[in-house]
């Protein structure tokens, strides 16, 4: 096999994303070729639809991996955020890479903070784990919908229908765009989406020489503490539908993990913090989401 088929979102985020992966795969399998294949997924395809209303996690996710099943490619670049916490049993996630800064970030006219806003301001976000801990913070706030690729929602901050949006911080960095941030929404306030900054690549489950490509992109810190978010996840469920979050990283030998769930208005956020040795990921994810429901999150995800 000399020549391995990349499928990838045709955003300019998600080809950057691809090629900064293929970059580092052929760095480590000097004797390969690499071709993207540009693939749209369903949430490309309907950029005006709230995603809880379309399926949530898995609509830039699902094309993709049929690609990969039907052999059309051999791997495929996610971000890892926009992935269900359970993948396809004929599939699997072979390789994590290093993460970028996870947090979620405000641009807004002016530049002005989340503090400066305007009372009653007009704060973009087509995610309900966003608009949730915003209106926690800024209860004040109006919550509009919005949707697009990452420079129509930078345009649309520049424009008169928002006062601001909220971006993830790992897009506008890759793509060269930190001028425009106005703040960085700091994790200990605003807890960022399960694996945010983080990108995964697919391969199919029986494809062991596949396997042996890619894996010299995984980043164990990164891996190990979206294990324990997606292990969460995995327990809390909720899809895009639930505002839930968590955020592990290594500090020293120990794995932290924070969680959240909240109520879609803000006015009940249930938060908590585990810290265990990083190769308990999967079970600090699981205790993490036990805490959580017990407290009130059970009855929260029940009323959505």
């Amino acid at each position: 096999m000399n020549r391995i088929r990349v499928g990838s979102r045709e955003s300019t985020l998600a080809l950057w994303q691809t090629n900064w992966v293929i970059e580092r795969l052929s760095r480590s399998n000097p004797g390969l070729q690499f071709e993207v294949v540009h693939i749209k997924t369903e949430g490309d395809k309907m950029p005006d639809a709230p995603l809880a209303k379309i399926g949530g996690r898995g609509v830039f996710v699902k094309e993709l991996e049929s690609a990969l099943l039907d052999g059309r490619i051999d791997i495929a670049v996610h971000s890892l955020k926009d992935m269900p916490s359970l993948t396809p049993e004929s599939l699997a996630i072979a390789a994590v890479t290093e993460r970028e800064d996870a947090r979620d970030v405000l641009v807004s006219r002016g530049k002005m903070p989340l503090s400066d806003l305007p009372f009653g301001a007009k704060v973009g976000t087509s995610s309900v784990r966003r608009a949730a801990q915003m209106k926690y913070l800024r209860p004040d706030v109006q919550i509009l919908e919005l949707r697009g690729n990452l420079e129509t929602r930078l345009r649309k901050a520049e424009g008169g229908d928002y006062d601001a949006v909220i971006l993830a911080a790992a897009g506008i960095k890759r793509l060269g765009l930190e001028d425009r941030i106005a703040e960085h929404l700091p994790t200990e306030q605003f807890l960022p989406a399960v694996g945010q900054g983080a990108l995964a690549v697919e391969i199919r489950a029986d494809e062991g020489e596949i396997q042996s490509i890619v894996v010299p992109v995984t980043h164990r810190p990164t891996q190990l503490a979206v294990l324990a978010e997606r292990s969460f996840l995995r327990v809390v469920g909720g899809g895009c539908s639930a505002p839930v979050a968590a955020y592990g990283r290594l500090e020293g030998n120990r794995l932290i993990l924070d969680g959240m769930i909240a109520s879609l208005d803000g006015q009940i956020m249930i938060k908590d913090r585990l810290e265990g040795e990083p190769a308990r990921a999967i079970s600090l994810g699981e205790e993490m989401a036990g805490r959580l429901l017990e407290r009130g999150g059970r009855d929260i995800l029940t009323n959505l």
